[in-house]
């Protein structure tokens, strides 16, 4: 009998040194405020993960582990069975993070002065971590759409490339925007990247969560050039709430890139995977996709609700829809304030912790990013947080 897993219970965060609510005063300068901003949900880690990790722990050394072939198969398997990418375990190392492998890359294949394309409004470590590490940035920014989404400006990428270009930082599926991009987007990016000698980091950490019948696409597999020029990211963190537990990995098809940077993991010992890693990503990837499915109709559902209440309550307010993750763009533009008005309203009267819009850059302002992965009824307070204040500033 199919199991019926809870994403509508409350479960208290508060005081467990977590990031999305204990963290509020710190960046919001209040903590009475309604935790929608962090990219990790309020619903329970499934217990099939906990189950393991307690199984584990039933023995008393946790010493030094090997990277076992369960692990790594468990990883292979998903891929294949979720997205028709076969992946060869030499293609595949452990990384102690997503953004931390940005940087890890960066250093592997740029020096200082080099420049790295980002693709705004995009997720801000893309462009914090090349300046941080003293590359510089250049930006090729998406292009809105007629029905409210955005495209790549391929004419505009291919007149800012110089030779000092090194690396482009995909998010595939896009953050903030949620766009599962299409083959032939792909293709066309790979075939820019290849003709210019640049290296495409394909972010892909929500890649299991393509939401209304859309499908992820790996960039690296839409072509001999993609396959080429691409090292990707991807990890169970989103998917199954487990970002506390760092189990990303990237995959590099090419032998040339792949020797540069994993001799370069090897070296630094980057590439250890933890114990708690391999056991959540195993256990993850053997045995959730029920609960992946039935988390994605929730999700579904909450964007749904926000959508009509939306239109019904606060028409001025307008949402994309994603076509993947958990993660809302939402249109602010209508109500004529401000960016920093709209930030003071939404912290000081609507009591709201958002996404700031403009820390994803261009296009950014009088936009803010809304995590919808809680329960319906903090995401129901929370809108209704919303209306009073802005009819109030009406």
């Amino acid at each position: 009998m199919k199991k019926i897993y809870d994403f509508d219970s409350y479960i208290e965060r508060r005081g467990t040194h977590c990031v999305k609510h204990d963290a509020l005063k710190e960046n919001f300068g209040r903590d009475d405020l309604i935790p929608l901003w962090v990219a990790d949900m309020d619903f329970p880690t499934p217990d099939f993960i906990i189950d393991a990790l307690h199984k584990r722990l039933e023995h008393p050394i946790l010493g030094y582990t090997l990277q076992y072939d369960g692990y790594w198969q468990s990883v292979q398997a998903w891929l294949k069975q979720r997205h028709g990418w076969e992946v060869e375990r030499e293609w595949m190392r452990y990384i102690p993070g997503i953004v931390k492998g940005i940087g890890m890359v960066i250093n592997s294949f740029t020096a200082p002065g080099d420049k790295i394309i980002i693709q705004p409004p995009v997720y801000h470590p893309f462009r914090l971590v090349p300046e941080h590490n003293g590359r510089e940035v250049v930006l090729n920014p998406l292009r809105p759409t007629a029905d409210g989404y955005y495209e790549m400006d391929f004419e505009q990428l291919e007149q800012i490339i110089d030779p000092k270009c090194k690396i482009l930082i995909l998010a595939n599926p896009h953050n903030p925007v949620g766009i599962t991009w299409s083959r032939e987007t792909l293709e066309r990016l790979a075939d820019i990247a290849v003709k210019h000698d640049i290296v495409v980091i394909s972010d892909e950490i929500h890649c299991d969560m393509p939401l209304y019948g859309n499908r992820h696409i790996p960039f690296a597999t839409v072509s001999e050039n993609a396959a080429r020029c691409s090292i990707t990211f991807g990890a169970p963190s989103k998917t199954f709430n487990i970002a506390g537990i760092v189990s990303s990995y990237c995959i590099v098809p090419n032998e040339k890139l792949r020797s540069r940077l994993f001799a370069w993991l090897e070296a630094n010992e980057f590439d250890m995977a933890t114990i708690f890693a391999m056991t959540a990503t195993e256990a993850a990837f053997t045995q959730g996709e029920e609960w992946r499915q039935q988390m994605i109709s929730y999700i579904e559902s909450n964007i749904d609700f926000v959508d009509e209440y939306l239109k019904t309550n606060i028409p001025e307010v307008k949402i994309t829809k994603p076509q993947a993750s958990y993660l809302v763009w939402m249109d602010f533009s209508a109500l004529g304030l401000k960016h920093e008005a709209l930030v003071d309203m939404l912290i000081n009267k609507a009591h709201l912790a958002m996404n700031d819009g403009a820390m994803f850059g261009v296009q950014g302002e009088q936009h803010m990013r809304l995590n919808v992965g809680t329960t319906r009824a903090v995401l129901k307070q929370a809108l209704e947080q919303l209306k009073e204040a802005i009819n109030e500033i009406k």
